[in-house]
């Protein structure tokens, strides 16, 4: 069922579809999900979209976003036993994955909405699982997504129609990793909410790659949430992956909350995209849990992205290590906002924010705000911002070796990137990461023609004409 409307104002058209649709939005939700949603939808009316009067909007506008008439759509918009290999194509030698799959935001699968494997994992639809596991679902979601935080968090929290559900029971470590694919792909202007619930157990490990992407040139609008719940002693391995067509609006806004000794890992490459937010929200919820929140950017043309992060130090003896590195070009544009608290009991706080940028031109821009509020005493807390050009002293190094400067270029943003790439512990994604990095570098890289991770024309590994062990 498309529902469409001519209204100019995308902030009325939404609320009257929701009223219109309000049946089969809340359709097999709990009373509790009825009243958050129900709550979220005021939100969202009393707040509209962020506009750059809005403090953390300052340096992203989605005015120009805005005024597209998008179709929206309140069920799937794809044929039943559509052909999913065709679609879903992804290449990465001696990598082997268990792949959950979205088309413009709704869970597709040959199995069924929801698969449980012997181990007792979960694996389905987020809409599904609502009636397979009722109280599971109903004892994690929205307990995280916090609707103040953003009024994009609220129309999401309000609208959510399908997503991906996963749950790793207690002691169960996933041996292969989860590879989470959400494809855009449609012939008009779609506006797409999807919604993930992520669960993991006591001493439960996961390997998960989030990766959003585009198929074609049409233009769309995608406001994404994703709740992660990680238990006591466990383990998320996370990798977001982010391959967009120049007319896409992506808005990810990713929740985390840790309890005591959990760990976190997650590394976010952005390699193309029109208007690209992330917005991180990290919780340490318990002693001596540790938070590794890491990410790339490479943009050019007229591409822009925002990274937000804020991370919680609720418990003592916690760490949180952020680092995040970009290379802009031509007009290209980016904002880093790093906001890290520290609770008056958070004690022996090991707190760590870094910013570096390299721009490429005088018309490309970087907006970073590392900031630090502490209320604790004893704690170990730093961060920093740089933003400059290529190092002309090791251009000059490299040219003096009989390096081209063309090579040299290269070889010293890729040098500036691998620090983020060196940190994918899974070894084929690591390399196949490398070689679109490269790829992206040399300016050979658009949206690819499958998904961010398959790419026909690396059947060869890129190579450097130049010995990077020298340098």
């Amino acid at each position: 069922m498309e529902t469409t409307s001519t209204t100019p104002d995308l902030k009325e058209k939404i609320l009257h579809l929701f009223e219109k649709n309000k049946e089969t939005i809340l359709k097999d939700n709990s009373p509790g999900m009825i009243e958050q949603r129900t709550k979220a939808i005021q939100s969202f009316k009393t707040a509209g979209f962020p506009t750059i009067k809005t403090e953390k909007w300052r340096e992203t506008d989605l005015s120009k976003m805005l005024a597209t008439d998008y179709s929206f759509y309140f069920e799937p918009t794809f044929r039943p036993g559509i052909d999913l290999s065709g679609i879903f194509q992804c290449n990465i030698p001696h990598l082997d994955t268990d792949m959950v799959s979205q088309l413009n935001g709704w869970f597709v699968s040959d199995n069924g909405p929801v698969k449980t494997t012997p181990e007792g994992v979960i694996v389905g639809s987020y809409h599904a699982v609502k009636s397979y596991f009722p109280d599971l679902f109903n004892q994690y979601a929205g307990k995280i997504a916090d609707i103040t935080k953003s009024s994009m968090v609220a129309l999401n929290t309000a609208f959510a129609t399908d997503g991906t559900f996963i749950y790793v029971p207690d002691n169960v470590h996933v041996q292969l990793p989860m590879q989470m694919v959400n494809i855009i792909k449609h012939d008009r202007s779609i506006f797409i909410q999807n919604r993930n619930l992520v669960v993991l157990g006591r001493n439960a490990r996961l390997q998960l790659v989030q990766c959003d992407d585009s198929v074609d040139q049409q233009q769309s609008f995608t406001n994404s949430v994703t709740e992660i719940f990680i238990g006591q002693n466990a383990f998320l391995d996370h990798y977001k992956l982010q391959n967009k067509n120049n007319s896409s609006t992506f808005i990810n806004t990713s929740f985390f909350s840790l309890e005591r000794d959990a760990r976190l890992n997650t590394n976010g490459i952005t390699l193309n995209g029109g208007l690209i937010r992330n917005e991180t929200y990290v919780t340490l919820n318990g002693e001596n849990s540790e938070a590794n929140i890491m990410g790339a950017y490479l943009m050019d043309r007229t591409q822009h992205v925002d990274n937000q992060v804020f991370v919680d130090h609720k418990y003592p003896n916690c760490i949180s290590n952020e680092l995040f590195k970009g290379i802009l070009d031509d007009s290209a544009s980016a904002v880093f906002n790093g906001h890290i608290l520290v609770r008056r009991d958070a004690q022996k706080t090991n707190a760590y924010q870094n910013n570096k940028n390299i721009l490429l031109t005088d018309k490309a821009i970087v907006y970073t705000k590392p900031f630090l509020e502490i209320y604790a005493d004893d704690v170990k807390c730093s961060h920093g911002a740089t933003i400059g050009q290529l190092d002309q002293n090791a251009m000059f190094y490299l040219k003096s070796r009989g390096i081209g400067e063309k090579n040299a270029r290269l070889l010293l943003m890729y040098a500036f990137a691998a620090e983020i790439i060196n940190h994918i512990a899974i070894e084929p994604l690591k390399i196949r990461i490398d070689d679109m990095v490269k790829k992206r570098l040399r300016g050979e890289l658009s949206i690819c023609d499958k998904c961010v991770l398959h790419c026909s024309a690396m059947d060869n590994p890129i190579q450097f004409d130049i010995d990077l062990s020298k340098i």
